[in-house]
This record gives structure tokens, sequence and C-alpha cells, in this order.
């Protein structure tokens, strides 16, 4: 083997060596990309119990409003009638 084929040999190594790290860091950037996507549909399952909940509560705290404003609409007549 010369000098230029030994050459060509040693940069084609370098190459595939290169494309082999590229092709392996592609898989890892697309596993981490799946992992990623994984947890923000989790987060955003999360989100939407947790906005649900708020949502259950504002009802619960608008039903207590207007049973304690007809409460003190009650006492209030009471008042009057005194």
């Amino acid at each position: 083997m010369n000098d230029v084929t030994r050459g060509e040999l040693v940069k084609f190594q370098e190459l595939e060596s290169k494309i082999k790290n590229l092709i392996e860091e592609h898989a890892l950037l697309r596993k981490k990309s799946h992992e990623l996507e994984e947890l923000l549909k989790s987060k955003e399952l999360e989100l939407e119990g947790t906005n649900n909940k708020i949502r259950g509560l504002n009802e619960e705290r608008n039903s207590i409003r207007a049973k304690v404003d007809s409460l003190l609409d009650l006492l209030q007549d009471i008042n009057v009638h005194y």
C-alpha cells in the first residue's frame, strides 16, 4: 500500500467514525425528544386536571356565596320586621 492510499484510508476511517458518532448522537437526541414529549403530555394532563379542580372549587364557592347571600337576605328581612 502506498502513502496516498494509506492516507485516504485513514481519512475514510475518520469520516466513518464521525458519521457513526453523528448517528449515535441523533439516536440519543430522538430518544430525549421522545422523553420530553411524554413529559409534556403528562404535564398537560396534570394541568388539565388542576384546571378542572379549580373550576369545581369556583363553582362550589359561587354556590356557597349564593347561599350566604340568601341567608343574609333572610336575616335582613327578620331585622326589618322587628
